[in-house]
């Protein structure tokens, strides 16, 4: 059994991971880490949360920053923990670059990658980004995308466009737009949906969320694109971010996002699986902001994956109720 030093790593709490106690979220990151050992740890002050000592009993909170002391650590997992991912680093990342300058880079993210590691996952694209870019001394998330739906993710090389990019946030000015395939024949034209979303876990632990009024009010704005035998092609654009916004919205007026597996329609995603649709139909495709620091107009656009353009050819093809529910 192989035996390995980890040094000091920082980690930063995302939404997922919110309410979860520090005890708990240690002992699934620290794979083949003796239980004694992460509450020894604890106990001593070595784990900083904020800079500042916690309990084991701490409940982490959304942009909490996690300073994991140096370990020891033995077994497979914790290895292949550490080795970051060859086949997303040098076969993909070049070609998921969309724009990089010194304060700003932006991906081009795959469906199935979580943008960060947590609730099971070993490394997420910021944590590979990290090791791959040992030069670069600031990276972090501007905005968050399901591990799911693939498409534009801003990741901030400086602490100062960080904060110019939060404030456009909640200032409203940064346009994010999606493509999604929705469940039968969507209205034509444009329409605001605002609802209140509730988040929650279920029985099994995982987030979700469902509309429920005292819940935190949210906005999306879809446009008809094209229709399709029982589906249609809309572009949604976020005025709120809520956790699955566009997801739940959907949802909630009948016409769930294709290959949906917590929203969706089970039987309709099965039938779209056997006309070789293997994940949900959600893309971000543009994102009009200003640059953190220069403020020039910054107009970026993500194509939809082939996968995506392949099904909806084939969808084209089908009769009109080959896949109505």
């Amino acid at each position: 059994m192989s035996l390995r030093k980890v040094s000091v790593t920082w980690q930063e709490i995302g939404e997922e991971n919110a309410g979860q106690r520090v005890d708990n979220y240690l002992l699934a990151q620290l794979k083949g880490v003796p239980k004694s050992h992460i509450y020894r740890i604890l106990r001593s002050g070595e784990v900083r949360i904020n800079s500042g000592r916690v309990e084991a009993t701490y409940r982490l909170k959304e942009g909490d920053k996690l300073r994991i002391p140096p370990y020891h650590g033995s077994g497979p997992t914790l290895g292949k923990a550490l080795e970051p991912p060859r086949h997303f680093a040098k076969n993909r990342m070049g070609a998921t670059i969309l724009f990089e300058d010194e304060a700003l880079l932006v991906l081009n993210k795959p469906a199935g990658w979580a943008v960060h590691g947590g609730s099971g996952i070993q490394l997420g694209v910021i944590e590979q980004l990290r090791l791959e870019r040992p030069q670069n001394k600031f990276l972090e998330l501007v905005h968050r995308l399901d591990r799911e739906t693939s498409g534009l993710l801003l990741i901030a090389k400086k602490r100062s466009a960080l904060r110019a990019l939060h404030e456009q946030i909640r200032a409203g000015a940064l346009d994010k737009r999606y493509l999604a395939l929705a469940q039968g024949d969507f209205p034509a034209g444009c329409q605001r949906v605002q609802l209140d979303l509730y988040k929650y876990l279920n029985a099994q632990g995982e987030r979700r969320v469902e509309v429920q009024a005292g819940g935190k009010p949210s906005e999306t704005i879809f446009q008809t694109i094209k229709t399709y035998p029982g589906a249609t092609l809309l572009e949604a654009r976020l005025m709120t971010g809520r956790t699955h916004q566009i997801r739940v919205h959907l949802a909630h007026l009948h016409h769930p996002i294709a290959g949906d597996d917590k929203y969706g329609d089970f039987a309709w995603n099965k039938a779209l699986q056997g006309l070789g649709l293997k994940r949900m139909f959600l893309h971000a495709h543009t994102l009009h902001l200003r640059h953190p620091l220069l403020a020039t107009p910054l107009d970026l656009k993500a194509p939809l994956p082939q996968p995506l353009e392949d099904f909806l050819q084939r969808m084209s093809a089908c009769a009109p109720n080959d896949f109505r529910a």
